[in-house]
């Protein structure tokens, strides 16, 4: 039968992420010795006493039937009680949603507040989803570019200039995938200062790594002044509490954005897995001691690859203040001369990493990045010696 997909699903590409992943679990099952740096994952297990909380769920035998389609209330409680007392942002039970990861968060919150035509302004680098979901909901994503000199965080003067009539909603996250970046309060307060000259503009703020912020206290834009009724929460359990196979994310916003969302929530997947909940509800009111931890770990693992990623030549190497990646540029590279060709873009360069030195990483260009690359540290101290060894005598090659 002759291929008949639509036009919408044509209009956009695979997660460059899953991809890469794809490919080096390709080479694994054909014995090929790949250590993959490309997934966005936590190497960590579950904490055992949020995986007790799930177990204590199903033996009870009380959570096997549908979940309201927002979420169970009590859940819903303990995250705006953590939205309160950690964040500083008010948002009641009814103003949150519980998704099926922070994914379809963002995938309820476009499709519900987009009209064809409508823009969407998106910190650039940006996750790789956010322009592909932007366009599945017929938005236009206008993207605001910052650089590795300045941490790839553009000035609120670039903001100002991006906003036309069409603007209705701002997208970025913090700390940043993929780039590790981490806004602070005044950062954001001199973006408040431009949005709210501008009555109908709703921001997105995605704070999935927020636990995972080394330098800086985290702020949430929703919490400054004037800005609670203009701004989307996002966060979940997948990075802070190694909860990615859970599928718990959750959105908190004002009420006639949350009744939207959930409405599309209902009509699509409805609620999330009900044991699912039931750990992140032990993960929330259990405290935060394990993703402290966590984060101490990562930081070890920074330090440890940013000093190996000076080394290597033809890097331009940032040090990014949270999350579990770097982003270096690579410009110096492109052009150079391998055996079966010419790099000629980031996506050349990993796939001649996955080839040369059995490292997977990702290209930038999904990112809106095309002359950087994504590495992830979440990975064990032994496999970010061998890979970055491995990607600098790769590297050393190409010169």
């Amino acid at each position: 039968m002759k291929s008949n997909t639509s036009i919408r699903i044509q209009s956009i590409e695979e997660s460059s992420t899953l991809a890469m992943a794809a490919k080096a679990a390709e080479y694994k099952l054909r014995g090929i010795d790949v250590i993959s740096l490309s997934l966005g994952e936590p190497d960590f297990q579950t904490p055992s006493h949020i995986c007790q909380g799930a177990k204590d769920a199903i033996d009870s035998g009380n959570f096997f039937s549908y979940p309201p389609v927002n979420g169970y209330l009590d859940l819903r409680q303990a995250i705006s009680k953590k939205f309160k007392s950690e964040n500083n942002l008010k948002y009641n039970p009814n103003d949150i949603i519980v998704s099926n990861g922070v994914k379809q968060s963002i995938t309820n919150v476009m499709f519900s507040l987009l009209n064809k035509g409508d823009e969407v302004i998106v910190f650039s680098p940006y996750w790789v989803s956010y322009d592909a979901i932007i366009k599945l909901a017929d938005g236009i994503p206008v993207y605001l570019h910052g650089n590795i000199d300045n941490d790839f965080k553009p000035s609120a003067i670039q903001l100002e200039k991006c906003i036309t009539d069409k603007t209705k909603l701002i997208i970025f996250s913090s700390p940043c995938n993929p780039t590790g970046s981490v806004f602070n309060q005044k950062e954001l307060e001199e973006y408040s200062k431009i949005i709210l000259k501008h009555k109908n503009i709703i921001v997105i703020s995605d704070e999935i790594y927020e636990h995972i912020n080394f330098f800086d206290n985290h702020t949430s834009i929703g919490s400054l002044k004037d800005m609670n009724e203009r701004t989307i929460t996002l966060n979940g359990f997948s990075k802070g509490f190694a909860m990615t196979g859970w599928r718990l994310g959750y959105m908190g916003a004002p009420d006639w954005i949350t009744k939207a969302c959930k409405k599309m929530q209902g009509q699509t997947t409805s609620a999330n897995c009900s044991i699912a909940q039931r750990a992140g509800l032990v993960a929330l009111n259990s405290g935060i001691e394990t993703a402290i931890e966590m984060k101490k770990a990562y930081l070890k693992r920074r330090d440890l690859v940013y000093g190996l990623l000076k080394e290597i030549r033809g890097y331009n190497v940032n040090l990014p203040k949270g999350a579990f990646y770097f982003f270096p540029n690579i410009k110096e590279l492109i052009g150079k001369k391998t055996k079966n060709g010419i790099i000629q873009s980031a996506n050349d360069l990993c796939m001649y990493y996955l080839e040369e030195a059995r490292v997977s990483l990702v290209p930038g260009e999904d990112f809106g990045a095309s002359n950087c690359i994504r590495l992830s540290y979440a990975s064990s101290k032994k496999n970010l010696i061998e890979a970055l060894k491995r990607i600098k005598s790769s590297t050393n090659k190409l010169f």
